[in-house]
Formats: structure tokens, sequence, C-alpha cells
């Protein structure tokens, strides 16, 4: 992402407030039409985020890199209040309407559709919605008002809610000082006008009425007990429904146009209740609205008490005479100590918390058919090690620096604010490009280094030890930005492609389906005991014996250490047997074996009633080895509305992310698989093994399991390859030279400009290459699985990792992979991949005779050619 463009505006006449007032927070907006194939909003949103008097916001896409998609306003003076920012969208703008302590203010943007000649995009890049957000007319006094005094702001709530009436009027719901709501109007933009202001409140002769008596208690310090905690707002063709959560734990539904409470709720009635709790205050409740045009409107309510929660889940009912009321969906409880933020559909309730140790917890439920009340875990990305090891044989100053810039690990942002403090902040270390960073991050440390080193003569151990000491600290400066930088400060849910997000400061991570075997591997071991059996596989013994398989696997993972790991990593890097590593590993864990995990291992076998079955099935949900060449066939031209189909950078990070994380998690269960797989052939037991013909088939899947870890290593070890920087002219010459061997792929091969921030060589060849014959295989080919009209971002991006894998996958026929590298001069990258592939690779072997043959002559190793060659000629390839 670029720098975001940077905004001041001061309003004037206002005392100034102090900056860290509010906490931060965030949240993001997706256009009605963004699951729609022929629209220009298609794959595309907004985030936001807030933090004291500042505002940031930026456009995302999934399909195209937006130009200037960043903006950050600072309104001086004037905080603003947690989750006061609103966009909404009208045919022609996208409207963002801020709410600080002080002010309102609307900010018109042109709407996408308008922005570009054809509702189609067919170029790489467009520009963003915000390129002349500096045009725009922030001061204007027709787009901002100051909050009056009387009733003024609630002291003690930072609810707010923000929408555009029928006729383009800006309407901001406020809390008020005095009790009840108060309605800002700001009139269209367009026509003359004053703001009004309206109060939304129960008289005390209908506010006892409608809920009786209110005990006086329940209001100490905290003002009115009607003053909404949460508000949020339902938008009807010329009226708005307002839902005010109150601090009496009452939820108030009022129409803006008859300025009347249609509904008032006791939700107490729906949880067990303390004394204390009616008493206290509710100033912890969240209200969420999904609306659905076949289901109508739902309405999910988190009832905070102390050290519990819970979520009850309503449907809103119309009754006679105007009246409405609220018919009980579900009742969900949770013990997690601090909800951060949760989002509701028609179906399900997405929730993030941080726990007692400050760890982010994601899960989801879908609140109608999940009777038994249990939540769904989501796997949420660790925090990168506390400390890297480094040992005596290892240069620490290339080990960090492999470590810190390893893509996916820390981020652009976390570098910089390390860096900068390193540095004492002598430097601003500002918008550098992930090479850049590295060489300053390299510089900064090495020349704090030197001038300790000068003040007196070491020994080479002491030189070691004192490099150590000094990366040691620049990392932590890096884990403790990264630890701030990551934490999640809201959840986005996209209604109309089921996308979830997990917003941070200054960035974004995506929520993905995972695969059948790794949720089984990833799933907490309590979690793993109470899986629904049934639902793995249709039998339901054979479900067992997998669920108890993973469950040894899980006991071996646990007890692997740091250095019994490292023995499989170099078997694969030094292109080692995996089975000896596993038979090394085993004996070491047996030799250290002080708490009888061997014994609980053994134990769990005896449950397993068909290990050999059970250890096959498992290999065959891993293996992506297909027997045709499939990705061989001409692809056809994509149709116009498809041409720029994940084809961003956001889309490709996303994507080999993916692929990423699900190799490096097979990687290890295949690890584990091995040594399993070694410890029953140790104990040759015939209750488990049941006799030499099974033996025999133990001993095939053994050599089945080691081409699979390696194939997983090899794309895990891609994925973090980074791309070279390759100028254009060498691009053009290489392509020319290529042209004449006449290759296959060649013609497909397009000239490629690498973005700033950090490529992986795998997400080169998905831009480049895979992404079209992907999308060319799931939306042109007869009896298509997805639909043609609109997209579903769980079933899109299933499908599209799904197909990704086979075109990386070693021992498939298609060389697409190393034929992309070669035609994008990534050769140093191509003599490692054809290294780390060969010795046990069977397939295309002419071909990566033929490439590595083409590296050294390109590298200006000619001399070692002629092997290669007589390679190529006897496979005649």
């Amino acid at each position: 992402m670029a720098a975001a463009l940077a905004l001041v505006f001061v309003p004037p006449g206002i005392a100034p407030l102090p900056a860290g007032r509010y906490s931060g927070s965030a949240g993001g907006f997706c256009y009605q039409e963004s699951a729609q194939l022929g629209a220009a909003t298609r794959n595309r949103w907004v985030r936001w985020s807030t933090s004291g008097d500042t505002v940031e916001l930026v456009e995302e896409s999934l399909d195209v890199n937006l130009l200037n998609n960043a903006v950050r306003l600072r309104i001086q003076g004037c905080p603003l209040l947690p989750g006061g920012v609103h966009l909404c969208e009208v045919q022609s703008h996208l409207v963002v309407l801020l709410v600080t302590a002080q002010t309102v203010h609307r900010l018109l943007l042109p709407h996408p559709a308008r922005l570009y000649r054809s509702e189609l995009i067919t170029e790489s890049q467009v520009q963003s919605v915000f390129t002349d957000i500096s045009k725009i007319h922030i001061r204007d006094p027709s787009n901002y008002y100051v909050i009056p005094s009387v009733p003024g702001l609630a002291p003690n709530s930072v609810a707010s809610a923000a929408w555009l009436s029928s006729d383009g009027e800006a309407l901001f719901a406020l809390p008020s000082a005095s009790g009840g709501i108060f309605v800002l109007k700001l009139p269209p933009p367009d026509a003359p006008g004053s703001v009004s202001m309206v109060e939304l409140k129960q008289s005390s002769v209908v506010q006892r009425f409608l809920t009786g008596w209110m005990p006086t208690a329940i209001r100490g310090d905290g003002g009115p007990s009607d003053v909404p905690v949460s508000l949020s707002v339902h938008c009807l063709d010329h009226d708005a429904f307002l839902f005010a959560l109150c601090q009496d734990h009452k939820l108030r539904m009022w129409s803006y146009k008859d300025q009347m409470c249609l509904m008032v709720a006791d939700l107490l009635e729906f949880m067990p209740v303390s004394r204390d709790l009616r008493l206290a205050a509710g100033t912890g409740h969240r209200l969420r609205l999904a609306f659905s045009q076949s289901l109508g409107l739902y309405l999910a309510v988190y009832m905070h008490a102390p050290k519990r929660g819970q979520f009850c889940v309503f449907q809103l009912v119309s009754t006679e005479s105007n009246r409405y009321s609220l018919d009980h969906i579900s009742s969900l409880f949770s013990s997690q100590e601090t909800l951060v933020d949760f989002a509701l559909t028609s179906a399900e309730i997405w929730a993030l918390w941080h726990n007692e140790e400050s760890q982010t917890v994601v899960k989801y439920i879908n609140f109608e058919q999940n009777v038994a009340g249990q939540w769904n875990q989501v796997f949420v990305q660790p925090l990168p090690e506390e400390e890297v090891t480094v040992r005596q044989d290892q240069d620490p100053r290339e080990t960090y620096l492999e470590y810190i810039f390893m893509p996916g690990r820390f981020t652009n942002a976390a570098i910089q604010k390390a860096l900068q403090i390193f540095s004492q902040g002598s430097e601003r270390h500002m918008d550098l490009t992930w090479d850049e960073l590295r060489k300053e991050v390299t510089s900064a440390v090495e020349n704090e280094f030197q001038g300790s080193v000068t003040e007196y003569e070491c020994s080479p151990e002491e030189f070691w030890q004192l490099q150590v000491e000094f990366w040691s600290k620049f990392y932590a400066c890096c884990l403790q930005y990264q630890e701030a930088l990551s934490r999640p400060l809201a959840l986005h849910l996209n209604p109309y492609t089921s996308m979830v997000c997990l917003l941070k400061k200054g960035s974004m991570s995506f929520l993905v389906p995972c695969s059948l075997v790794d949720h089984l591997y990833l799933l907490s071991n309590e979690h793993l005991l109470t899986e629904d059996d049934a639902a793995i596989f249709e039998d339901l013994e054979m479900s067992r014996d997998v669920v108890c398989l993973v469950q040894c696997l899980r006991l071996i993972g646990e007890s692997i250490s740091m250095e019994m790991a490292f023995i499989m990593e170099m078997a694969c890097s030094r292109l080692q047997p995996p089975e000896k590593a596993a038979e090394q590993i085993l004996e070491d864990l047996i030799a250290n074996d002080t708490e009888n995990v061997m014994e609980d291992i053994h134990s769990k076998l005896q449950e397993i009633r068909n290990p050999i079955h059970a250890i096959g099935l498992l290999i065959r949900e891993m293996d992506y080895e297909t027997d045709a060449d499939m990705e061989r066939a001409p692809h056809r031209a994509l149709h116009m509305s498809l041409s720029q189909l994940f084809g961003s950078s956001t889309a490709a990070h996303v994507v080999c992310g993916g692929v990423a994380k699900i190799c490096t998690v097979r990687f290890l269960l295949c690890r584990d698989l091995l040594i399993l797989q070694q410890l029953l052939l140790r104990l040759g037991d015939p209750m488990v093994l049941g006799g030499g013909q099974l033996f025999q088939s133990q001993q095939d899947l053994l050599h089945r399991t080691s081409p699979l870890l390696l194939s997983y290593f090899l794309i895990r070890w891609a994925s973090q390859c980074l791309a070279s920087v390759v100028p254009v002219d060498t691009l053009e010459s290489n392509l020319q030279h290529l042209s004449v061997l006449e290759l296959a792929d060649t013609t497909a091969l397009t000239l490629h400009k690498l973005v700033s921030g950090p490529q992986t060589i795998v997400e080169l060849f998905f831009q480049e290459v895979a992404r079209k014959h992907i999308i060319s295989r799931l939306f042109l080919q007869p009896n298509t699985s997805l639909a043609e009209t609109s997209l579903n971002w769980p079933h899109l991006i299933t499908s599209i990792v799904a197909d990704f894998l086979p075109l990386l996958w070693p021992s498939n026929p298609s060389f697409l992979f190393p034929e992309c590298l070669m035609g994008n001069c990534q050769y140093t990258q191509l003599q490692e991949y054809i290294r780390l592939l060969q010795p046990w690779c069977h397939v295309n072997m002419g071909s990566c005779c033929f490439m590595m043959g083409r590296c050294y002559l390109v590298m200006g190793e000619g001399h070692k050619v002629r092997p290669s060659l007589i390679s190529f000629l006897w496979f005649g390839v």
C-alpha cells in the first residue's frame, strides 16, 4: 500500500480535547454489489481505523491494484468516538460520516461505478475513490457541524449511528446527556438549508408505563438510565428504525420519522439475573443488526456480566397498531474475558475476544443449528517466536535477517517502528521498500555493534556473542511492535460474499476455511474429543480411527523439541532421507521420554481398529498428485468480467498465504506421521499391524509419506522465497531468447513489474500464470460448480487454493511453475528449486536438466552445462 495522503482540519472556535480520550477503533464497509461478477465494486471494500483525533481510510480490492487508496484525516483537537466512522452508498457517491467528541462531518466521494468509463474494469490498476479527496471541501460549513452543548453528548457513552435519508440528508444519532437520543440532520449537500435537531426521549409517564419503575440506584454517576450504550440503525424507504441498547438493560426501538418509541424489551428476562446485575449499569452491552431479504431483520445483543457474557439473538416481528416485538431465536453463553467485537449474519455470530493472557481468540457459531451451543474454533496466526535460536556455526546477522524478513512474519510497519526506536529516533524510516528496509536494519544494528566492539579487543567467541546480543535487542523491538500492531481491533464481515476479516491498526488479515485434515491436526485436544465423529466420514468407525490417529500425531508433535524439529528440517534441506531423520527423532523421543508419552501413544494406538487404513486415508487426503496433465489444456480466453478476478497483489498475498499455511501445517503433520510409522514398525505388534502382509503395507505407506513430506517442504520453501526485482529490459531480452526455444507457455508470459512490498516466487507464479488457469477452470469449464452471477468467499477461496496446489505439486506433469520462474529471470531461485527436487522426484526429469543447463549459462557457469545437456539428451525430451 502506498503512503496515505495526510489531511488536517482545525474546526474553528473549538477548545481542543486530549487525543487519548478514547481507545482506538476500526471497522469496514462493503459495497452492496461487491458479490456481483459484473459490478465495478466487485470484491471491493473500505476499511478504517481511528486513533485519537485521526482517522485512516483505506480502499481495498481483490481484483485490481488501487492507486492513491489511503487517506489519513486529522480533525485537530476532536477525538473520534470509537466506532464513529459510518459509510453510506448512494448511486453517485460514497459518503463518509464521522462523529467526534465535539463535531460531526460529511465527506462526499465519487462512487466507483461513476469513476470509470465502463462498469467492467479490465486494467490491472485503477484509481481509488480517495484519489481526489484533497479537492473535497472538508472545511465547507455545510459538511460539518459542532455538536450543541445542550443537550450535549452523554459523558459515559461512545455510541453513535449515522445514515442518509432518501432525500440525501445526513443524520447522526447520538446519546444525550439528559437521557435518550438526539439526532442531528445536515441538509443535502446540493440544497440550501440549516442543521436541525430532534430528541427521541420518552416522557416520564410513558417511561413508567412502558418499562415499569426504574430503581434510581442504577443511575449512580452514569446519568439517566435510558442513555444508550450501543446504537444501530435499519433504513427503510422513507423512515429509519433506531435501536438503542441502554444502560438499564433495555432495548428500545424508535421510528425516526414519527419520533415514536415502537418497542421496549427488558433483556434481563433472557438471562440468569442476580440483584447486583439488575442494579448495575449495563455499560458493556453491544448490539448488532443483520438484514435478509427473505428472512427479515435479526438482532444480536451481547449482555455483559462480570466474568461471563451472553449473546441473545432475536428476530423483529411486526404486530398490530405499528407495534413490534422480538422473537427469541437463541441464547449463547461464553466465558471469555473481554469481548472486543462481534458480527452477525442471519445464521451465524462471529466473535473476537482477548483472553486473560491478552491473546486473540476468534470463534463462530451457527445459532440456529447448533443446539449444544458449541462454538467453532478459528486458528489465529500466532506471534513470532520470542527468541531466535542461533547455532555456533551460524552467522548471527544472516540468521536474524532471514528470520525477521521471512515473508508474512513481521509487517513492514512493525520493522520500521523498531528501527526508529533502535536508532533512538534520530531518523524517520517511512515508506521504505522491503529491500531498502533490510539494508537500513543491517546498517543500524551493525553501526551500534561496531561502536561497541572498537572499545576493546575480543575473541571470536566474544565477537559472536556480542553480535547475538545486539541482534537480539533489535529483534525484541520488532516483536514488541508486531504484537501491538497485530492485535485485532474489530471484525469485518461482508454480508454479500460472507468474507470475514480481522482489522488491525494499519493492516488486516483474512479468515479462510480450514480443510478437514488441518482442522483435526490443529484442533485442541479438548475440542478434538468432543468433535462430531459422524461429520468427518460417513463410516463412523473410520472417523473414530482417524481422530485417534490424529491424537497420536498431536502427542508426538507436542513432544518434539526445537533440536529434534531441526533434524528433519536439515534432512530435507540437505537431501537426506526423511525416513532416517524420523527414526533418529523417534530414538531421541524414547530416550527423553520422562512423561510416558510413548506409553500414551501405544495406548491410543490400541483404540484404532485399522491403523493401516486410517493412515492411508490421511495420506490420500493430503496428496495432490494427478494422473493427467489437465493444466496443459489450453484455457479459453477469459470473459472481460473475469479477466481481473483475484488479480490484485492483495488477492495473490491471501491465496499464496493460504497455500503457505497449509504446507506449513502438513509438513509438520507428515513429519509426525513418519515418526509414528517408524514407531509402528519398531513395535511390530501383531495386534496393531495385523501380521506380515499388513507389515508390508506399512512399509509401502512409509515410502508414500516421505515424498508427501518433501512436496510440502518444497512448496513451503517456495512460499517463503522472495522473487528478485528484474529490470524490464532484462525481462524483454529473456523472453526473446525463450521464444526461440518455442516453449509452450512462453507466449503467456507478460512483462512483470514487482510491487514495493515483498513478493514470493509463488505469488509471482499465481499472478503471472496460475490465476488465469484457475479462473478459467472454475468458471468457464462445463458443469462448473461456482455460480456465474455472484461470489461466495468461503467457496471461492477454497476452490482457488484447491486448484492452485496441483499446479505447484512437484510430481504432477505440469511444469508451469519452473517455466514461470525461467520466464521471469528467477534463475537463482530456479536452481535451488531443482536442487531440492531432483533426488526424489522422477517426473519432468529431462525438463529439470534442461532448465538447470539454462541456469548455468545465464549465471556464468557454462562449464557446468555439459553434464546437464548429456542427461537432457539421454532422457530424450
